[in-house]
């Protein structure tokens, strides 16, 4: 059952209503109006016990999925770092290595434009 509460609400604050989550319906009382002559609107909402307990199970939803996919980057992270400790054990520079991943990520244009304004800076602080 939907409960009916009636809020007297100002015409600046009204839409501090929308910021709770909460859609009044719009009521004009005519005759009432403050001593500066903007008419007191009233807001018909309904129950927000009913919208909150929706609300709070999909956000616990969300922020438990979120926990989860964090949870899941770290192990990835820590995966990703023993590889690592090995291609070094092995002998291999992981500084190359990370650029050469970096690159493969890369389409060959971006990189050929990225080379050549490069060479242009190396020219012109006389570094080649």
């Amino acid at each position: 059952m939907l409960a009916r509460a009636r809020a007297r609400v100002f015409r600046r604050g009204f839409f501090g209503l929308f910021w709770q989550g909460q859609k009044p319906v719009l009521e004009q009382s005519p005759s009432t109006t403050l001593g500066n002559g903007f008419p007191i609107y009233e807001a018909v909402m309904s129950d927000p016990i009913d919208q909150y307990s929706v609300t709070a199970d999909e956000l616990r939803a969300f922020i438990e999925r979120f926990e989860q996919l964090d949870a899941e980057k770290k192990d990835l992270a820590e995966q990703q770092k023993e590889l690592m400790a090995e291609a070094k054990g092995r002998g291999y520079d992981t500084k190359v290595l990370r650029k050469v991943v970096a690159l493969r990520k890369r389409t060959p244009d971006d990189i050929a434009e990225e080379e050549a304004v490069m060479e242009l800076y190396k020219t012109a602080l006389g570094m080649q």
